[in-house]
């Protein structure tokens, strides 16, 4: 059967207490997940797991099993945020590498997220008379006609929201309100909850597959960074920007880091300005000792994400606060990890993020001539940081797709000559239709050193674009093994001179074709060669012969296996992680001895040893195959090389792997209008009070988690319906989505109490639109 990933980076914005919509939409990101998982390690259908919204992910899924001959896995392997969205993305990551389950920070969001839970105990007013002198503050802010309760706040909800906001203008001034090591205390006891949790500790993402956590944090006082100029040389700069990373390579009773590492990511990335103190690092050793989980990776993990800080003892001055000051929506971290994954199947990669306001500009009276002195203080805090468009994120993704698309229609017109020249080589080779593993290592070599003589002058070209990609990539490699060893570029000059040193700044042979010394050297270290020929025939058989006379699509479907099961094994060699532990030993030496590190990259990687493995592996697959796609499979594989020297220069180092466009999708209750039209402010209580209002009312944090279980579930449905071609049709998707929408409103009607009938008034609304 045909099988696809649909692959999701998931950028979870800022949104201050609308973080309680987000967790709703990410509760469903996770069930969708699980649902995947189910059916592909084909769970029983009446596992208790398989129930409520699941269940009707799984049948959606099964569905497009049994009427598209598909078998679809929904992987969010990449989670990047920001504030509110970063705290979401820590416990999602956590949950997806682990199994566990995101039901205790549900509890967290509903309990815990409150003014009256987040107060500093020092913070309090000691009673209803502390600060007397502010009661006409109080009373303008709250009870004064027109005032902001007054106009937005539901009546029933006024006294509360007045109650705790009261206490909240009493609380000390000129100091933070809230605790941060509370926060922490907070962030950690979700953490031991989910662990805790009724999760069966497989991961949901499949064995070995890399999953990226990125949240964004803004380091107050800033930290030196070296510019690199001509006059003067070198020039320092104060970066205030911090990208907090994990990458995971998912394993059974694996989690994605250690406690307090989480902790100090969640903490750093909402700590809002003015609510919460900054971090300190201080604060993250103190929580670990009074929750006696210790802190084993402690100076690894600083040294790893404040490599500057650490360099010159500054760590403990560290003073970071909320991520979103500087980077609110974070697509540039997400793009950052999304080089060198492994794909053992087709692969369908989207971006979707999650904006729960988007219609934020409506939120604020619109003409006014001048900004009050309150609004401008929230609205430089709060609203104007996170409100920036994020169309230059969105135009970079929209352009790098259509250039791959022009550059693929480029490819495409090589194809007939690539063809005849490979005819024209292998047209009346002996044993053509019988390979065997050494037959085709050898063919292999014949049609690359026939591809280099006949490139003529045009060759040199093409092998200076080839052994740069290869320098930096192994620059790249051992700066990711090393970071505080030196930095990128004097790793790469480093490399430039080994190489120089031993004559390969002369690649061409005399007689035509590639040195001695430049063949060796490409056999040894260029995988970035091998992935982009299996990456020509994955798409070969995906996209270009689809009606190729005698080609069946179960045949097509099994070549296509053997293709990336084999890509997966460069793939997994490429990058300083699949190398194993002799790298790191190796990196830090580079610049002093290139030759030695070299030495290590290339046993550890072993290239030439997986060749032959794979040609082993593509020999059984053609032995299976008939002689149509056989020929076909064999021309392409052996005519690569034609390709790559006609197009690696013209695509600029980047070579012919990439050519699908990255789509983009986004979640938000704008998108979400099957239940209930109006965006935003229809749906939403927490974006009152500059979007703190969720932290006064737990009637609102039930209301935004329920909307964001919704609108998480239609989004969802789309995204997985959207990856299906033939497209099922209209009315067997509105089936799906009402189904899920009445299995997630039957979970949390016990649960959400705050505002009585609130969950049935929603029942309704969905038995209504769905009745139409």
């Amino acid at each position: 059967m045909r099988q696809k990933e649909l692959r999701v980076a998931l950028v979870c914005f800022g949104g201050i207490s609308l973080a309680v919509y987000m967790h709703g939409v990410t509760r469903e990101i996770w069930h969708a997940t699980r649902a995947s998982r189910a059916l592909h390690r084909a769970d029983p259908p009446n596992d208790p797991r398989c129930s409520g919204v699941e269940g009707v992910y799984r049948r959606l899924l099964e569905t497009v099993v049994r009427t598209r001959g598909l078998k679809l896995r929904f992987l969010p392997d990449i989670v990047s945020g920001a504030s509110a969205g970063g705290i979401n993305g820590v416990f999602l990551a956590q949950a997806l590498a682990t199994g566990q389950s995101l039901a205790p920070l549900t509890r967290l969001w509903l309990e815990k997220a409150d003014i009256d839970v987040l107060l500093d105990p020092d913070a309090k007013p000691w009673s209803r008379f502390a600060k007397l002198w502010a009661q006409p503050i109080v009373w303008l802010a709250l009870r004064f006609p027109g005032s902001v309760v007054s106009r937005t706040v539901a009546q029933g909800t006024r006294a509360e929201v007045r109650r705790k906001v009261s206490r909240l203008i009493r609380a000390r001034w000129f100091a933070p309100p809230f605790s941060g090591i509370g926060f922490s205390h907070l962030i950690a006891e979700a953490l031991e909850a989910m662990a805790a949790s009724d999760g069966d500790g497989e991961p949901l993402l499949p064995p070995a597959h890399p999953l990226d956590l990125q949240v964004t944090a803004t380091d107050f006082n800033g930290h030196p960074e070296e510019l690199h100029l001509n006059s003067p040389p070198v020039v320092e700069e104060s970066e205030h920007r911090l990208a907090i990373g994990f990458r995971h390579a998912v394993a059974r009773n694996q989690p994605l880091a250690h406690a307090a590492d989480l902790v100090f990511a969640a903490r750093a990335t909402a700590s809002f300005p003015g609510a919460f103190p900054p971090l300190m690092v201080d604060e993250i050793d103190r929580m670990a000792r009074e929750r006696g989980i210790g802190w084993p990776g402690r100076d690894a993990f600083l040294q790893r994400i404040m490599p500057s800080r650490w360099k010159r003892g500054q760590i403990a001055d560290a003073a970071l606060v909320d991520g979103a000051v500087l980077v609110n929506r974070p697509f540039a971290q997400a793009m950052a990890v999304l080089r060198d994954r492994p794909a053992q199947r087709e692969v369908d990669r989207r971006f979707v993020y999650i904006d729960p306001s988007p219609d934020h500009m409506r939120l604020g009276p619109r003409g006014a001539r001048s900004v009050g002195f309150f609004s401008a203080i929230f609205g430089s805090l709060s609203s104007i940081p996170r409100e920036q468009p994020i169309r230059d994120n969105l135009e970079t993704i929209e352009q790098q797709s259509r250039e791959r698309a022009r550059l693929r229609a480029i490819v495409d017109a090589l194809r007939p000559e690539v063809e005849h020249a490979v005819e024209k080589l292998f047209g009346h080779t002996l044993f053509f239709d019988s390979p065997t593993q050494r037959r085709l290592t050898s063919w292999r070599n014949k049609a690359q050193q026939a591809a280099a003589e006949q490139a003529g002058f045009a060759f040199h070209g093409y092998a200076q674009v080839k052994l740069g990609g290869i320098v930096a990539d192994l620059a790249e490699v051992i700066f990711d093994a090393a970071p505080q060893a030196a930095t990128r570029a004097q790793v790469e000059a480093a490399l430039w001179n080994h190489v120089r040193a031993l004559g390969l700044d002369h690649l061409s042979h005399a007689g035509g074709g590639a040195s001695p010394e430049a063949i060796a050297f490409f056999r040894t270290h260029d995988v970035a060669f091998r992935i982009r020929r299996l990456k020509l025939l994955a798409r070969r058989l995906t996209h270009d012969w689809d009606e190729a006379e005698g080609i069946t699509d179960q045949a097509r479907d099994a070549a296509r296996d053997v293709v990336y099961r084999a890509q997966a094994l460069y793939q997994g060699r490429q990058t300083a992680g699949g190398l194993g532990p002799s790298i790191t030993t190796s990196a830090p030496v580079a610049c002093a001895d290139p030759a030695a590190v070299l030495g290590a990259i290339a046993s550890a990687r072993n290239l030439t040893g997986i060749d032959l493995e794979v040609d082993a592996m593509i020999v059984g697959a053609l032995a299976g195959m008939d002689k149509p796609l056989r020929r076909r499979f064999l021309h392409a594989y052996l005519g690569f090389p034609f390709y790559d020297i006609a197009t690696l220069p013209l695509l600029q180092g980047e070579g012919m792997g990439e050519f699908d466009p990255i789509r983009i999708d986004r979640i938000s209750p704008d998108d979400a209008t099957a239940i209930r039209k109006g965006g935003t402010l229809a749906c939403l209580r927490g974006v009152e009070f500059f979007n703190f209002g969720a932290f006064f009312s737990r009637a609102y944090r039930e209301n935004d988690y329920l909307w964001g279980r919704l609108h998480g579930a239609e989004r969802t449905l789309d995204l997985l319906c959207s990856t299906v071609q033939p497209p099922l049709d209209e009315a067997t998707i509105h089936a799906f989505k009402r189904d899920a929408f009445l299995a997630i409103l039957e979970e949390e009607k016990d649960n959400l109490k705050a505002e009585p009938g609130m969950v049935d008034r929603v029942i309704e609304e969905v038995r209504t639109a769905f009745a139409e």
